[in-house]
């Protein structure tokens, strides 16, 4: 018999449903059984009078085993569970578990050495399907705006955007290097002709961070596009991507967000607001008493982004805001540049910022010459290259897809939000 989704259950129909045993409860007359499978749960009610045989065999089987059981679901206005439950004929042990070494009260470090117990909860599985929901609704986007997917190599040869923040790798009879980002081999794809490209894969930052925010490897959704006016036209881009990953997310999961993680799920508004660094250094002074340290000045830290935050919210009500005009010795050589100010952003979200887009250099000589005063000419001769040929202006950004679902789901941390950790301090599992 095929197996059944405890979801698509049919009253009074013989199934055969497979799951884990969240909870296994032994009374007198009656053992109690909640099964999960990724659709939902149900209760296993089993009468020991008239099922001596499933009795036995679950004898010494704990909470977390793997069961198969068949029989009919029934309704019964008894049952918390739905006002449903399945009365067995016959189970299956597919698999015994032993008592579990951690539960939900542990701290985050050791449910980490058991993520793959940690992530057996509701909460977790939920944030993953959310994850999914988000990046599938930008990737169906893109698609319908013509984007092509590629996937970019990851070991590299030289060390790409700078040569501190890279893991170094043997390869072979020379060095190589985990890229941190797709970005020259998204502006090679706009050298070779194919205007729209995005790209969903991981990226590698040798930081030796341990903030809630970072981490070692994470996954980056990528996309690079031509024909582009302005950097306007990337913001504008982005807006639209944002939304409708929000709002396929907002569709197949609201609710549940609601009850799980008590968060509301907010679709914002078009276009979203902009301020000028310059500008914005004024109102966080004249509103908040906050003075940028020096060592910052021309950027932005974590504290301006929480104050720019609110900011957003008090002026514009607005949960999103692009900051501009940033210093061009704090952005990176291939930005393109207009009376010396890079044509560039940062898209701040929930006080933490989770792009940075531009507008990218494309003409050859400009770029030699931005990439020289950063002292990177011969790390990224290759690189150069590209624009030796011809190129058409474009521009692009990159989105964290862990930051954007931990700042979704209100998480407080990186490590509670993927499914993997690495940081640099942690390797396994």
């Amino acid at each position: 018999m095929e197996r059944i989704l405890i979801n698509n259950l049919e009253e009074e129909k013989e199934a055969r449903i497979s799951g884990w045993a969240e909870k296994i409860r032994d009374t007198k007359y009656m053992i109690f059984v909640i099964l999960k499978d990724r659709t939902g749960s149900i209760q296993v009610s089993i009468d020991k009078e008239n099922n001596k045989d499933i009795v036995a065999s679950l004898e010494g089987v704990l909470a977390n085993s793997v069961l198969t059981f068949t029989g009919k679901m029934v309704k019964s206005e008894y049952v918390k569970q739905g006002g449903k439950e399945f009365l067995p004929v016959s189970v299956e042990i597919l698999s015994s578990a032993e008592g579990l070494p951690i539960d939900e009260t542990a701290n985050i470090d050791t449910r980490l050495d058991y993520r793959w117990i940690d992530l057996r909860s509701r909460k977790n599985n939920l944030m993953i399907n959310v994850q999914t929901a988000f990046v599938d609704g930008m990737r169906s986007f893109l698609i319908s705006e013509d984007f092509t997917e590629i996937h970019t190599p990851k070991l590299i040869a030289t060390a790409s955007e700078s040569g501190s923040d890279v893991f170094e790798v043997k390869y072979f009879d020379r060095k190589a290097y985990l890229a941190q980002s797709p970005q020259f081999y998204k502006q090679m794809a706009m050298a070779a002709g194919f205007e729209r490209i995005f790209e969903v894969a991981p990226a590698f930052r040798a930081e030796n961070s341990n903030t809630n925010r970072h981490t070692t490897e994470f996954t980056s959704f990528d996309l690079e596009f031509s024909y582009i006016d302005s950097f306007e036209d990337v913001m504008d881009m982005e807006e639209r991507l944002i939304i409708a990953g929000l709002e396929n997310v907002k569709e197949k999961y609201e609710n549940e967000i609601k009850e799980v993680f008590g968060v509301d799920i907010v679709i914002p508004t078009r276009p979203f607001p902009r301020v000028k660094l310059p500008d914005l250094y004024q109102e966080l002074a004249k509103r908040y008493d906050y003075k940028i340290p020096e060592h910052d000045i021309g950027d932005m830290n974590a504290e301006a982004e929480k104050l720019t935050s609110r900011y957003a919210m008090e002026e514009f009500g607005h949960e999103f805001i692009f900051v501009t005009d940033f210093a061009k010795t704090k952005r990176a050589f291939y930005h393109m540049r207009k009376d010396d100010i890079p044509q560039g952003y940062d898209l701040i979200w929930k006080g933490t910022e989770i792009t940075t887009g531009a507008q990218r250099e494309h003409r050859y000589e400009l770029i030699k010459k931005q990439a020289e005063e950063k002292g990177l000419g011969k790390d990224v001769e290759f690189y150069i290259e590209f624009f030796r040929y011809g190129c058409p202006p474009h521009g692009g950004f990159a989105i964290g897809v862990d930051r954007l679902t931990m700042l979704l789901l209100g998480l407080p941390s990186l490590k509670e939000e993927m499914f993997i950790f690495r940081g640099p301090s942690r390797l396994t599992p």
